[in-house]
């Protein structure tokens, strides 16, 4: 049942990135683009911990898994930012 969830997951975040890049390509916003952004990167995070508890759980990709969060995070806090000026 927990398979089925992180596949439902990871196909959720990449649905709202191509919505938001959709979205941007019509507006140009850059905050649309951040947030694109933050929801790929969250995305490919949901597909390292299937990856990671179902594919090969013998192997730790906690670290990766988290470095892709804090990148897209990050992105998405450095275009929030950038807006606000």
């Amino acid at each position: 049942m927990a398979e089925i969830v992180y596949a439902l997951c990871a196909l959720t975040s990449m649905a709202c990135a191509v919505l938001l890049i959709r979205s941007y390509r019509r507006s140009r916003l850059r905050l649309l683009l951040g947030s694109s952004f933050c929801f790929a990167m969250l995305g490919i995070n949901n597909v390292l911990v299937f990856v990671d508890l179902v594919v090969v759980p013998q192997t730790d990709l906690s670290l990766l898994r988290s470095l892709v969060a804090l990148i897209g995070l990050g992105g998405l806090l450095f275009s929030l930012i950038w807006d606000a000026r």
